[in-house]
């Protein structure tokens, strides 16, 4: 990787979103240096650093000159931040640039080759929108979030009354964490994660931005539901590994909790309830208002007008029709990757 920062519509914009996370982000970043970028030409990696006091915005400045920073002032969420890189990057404007976008944690480490893999497994399938590896937790474990069912009132309801542990290998009670697929073998799935999301730029282009909404949790699962109502497919590809530390940033947050929590319920509120049962509806709000407390028992039960009413898209979602998608998915330049590509300090793999 050559020092500087690319222009707008390279072939792959790296996010990544960090929060006090400076060691962490620092391994993310070399990771991509000593091989995780290897055989694509002019990468942009854009870092937003949402406030972080640890000194991390300096540290990316001085060690990785050939990265963006975005310092957005404050902690406007993840989803929020997230947008403020897509923006810089043209993925507000029509037409969007023509690459694909990886959201990637600062808590993750990226292996030679991993990029590019991901890249040709979404370019291998013109009508796949997005596209995640296998996640390795630190202990070797699967990271179960790494492909995941879309959280409907069901389906959360097997989770979070057991039948999902009691039944792991069923269809109906795994869904939710897809325990029942092979972790082994490739397959289509509702949702992967925002830890390490590629996202076809044609396909950002139809279904807009991520929903800032969302302050943390919830936004990728949306982002892909968006995507599957567009007609796209969402894939899970274990041929490629990266590892994925886990909630570096929120595990000692407790509004990163609370938020997990609201996530759940901004989910429903947006794509559920409004078709939901009156009974369902009532279930699911006191089971969220029990658990998120007081705080989240206020919004849940604050909710006026008809059921998904307060549903409407945000402002950063796209309305585009399904021309886009015929126009650009099968018409992307397939010719992206190139040899590989040396990193600043010339370092090899770790």
């Amino acid at each position: 990787m050559t020092a500087g920062r690319a222009a707008p519509g390279a072939p792959l914009v790296v996010v990544i979103v960090s929060f006090n996370t400076r060691d962490l982000l620092r391994d993310c970043l070399q990771s991509l240096c000593e091989g995780g970028l290897d055989g694509i030409v002019g990468p942009h990696v854009i870092v937003v650093d949402n406030g972080s006091t640890d000194g991390s915005a300096d540290t990316v400045r001085a060690a990785f000159p050939w990265a963006e920073v975005i310092e957005s002032g404050g902690n406007p969420g993840y989803a929020a931040a997230n947008n403020l890189a897509l923006r810089a990057a043209g993925y507000a404007a029509t037409p969007a640039p023509t690459g694909h976008v990886l959201l990637l944690n600062p808590d993750t480490i990226v292996p030679r080759g991993a990029c590019t893999a991901l890249i040709g497994a979404l370019e291998a399938e013109p009508d796949l929108g997005a596209v995640g590896p296998k996640l390795l937790l630190g202990d070797g474990s699967l990271d179960r979030a790494c492909r995941r069912g879309f959280p409907t009132p069901a389906v959360s309801f097997y989770r979070f009354s057991g039948l999902a542990r009691l039944f792991p290998r069923s269809p109906r009670f795994g869904r939710y964490n897809m325990t029942f697929l092979d972790p082994d073998q490739p397959a289509d799935v509702d949702s992967v994660v925002g830890a390490c999301m590629l996202v076809r730029g044609a396909a950002i282009e139809e279904i807009g931005l991520l929903d800032e909404r969302f302050w943390m949790y919830g936004e990728d699962i949306d982002w892909a539901l968006r995507l599957k109502r567009a007609g796209w497919r969402v894939g899970y590809r274990p041929a490629v590994i990266v590892h994925h530390v886990k909630r570096a940033a929120s595990r000692h947050s407790p509004r990163a909790r609370f938020e997990f929590t609201r996530a759940m319920w901004l989910f429903y509120d947006k794509h559920y309830r409004a078709t939901a049962a009156w009974w369902v509806d009532i279930a699911v709000r006191v089971g969220l208002a029990v658990r998120g407390g007081p705080r989240l028992a206020r919004e849940v039960w604050s909710a006026r007008g008809p059921r998904g009413a307060s549903a409407a898209p945000p402002r950063t979602e796209s309305v585009r029709t399904e021309s886009v998608r015929t126009e650009h998915a099968r018409t992307e330049p397939a010719e992206r990757l190139r040899p590989s590509i040396r990193p600043p300090d010339g370092g090899g793999a770790r």
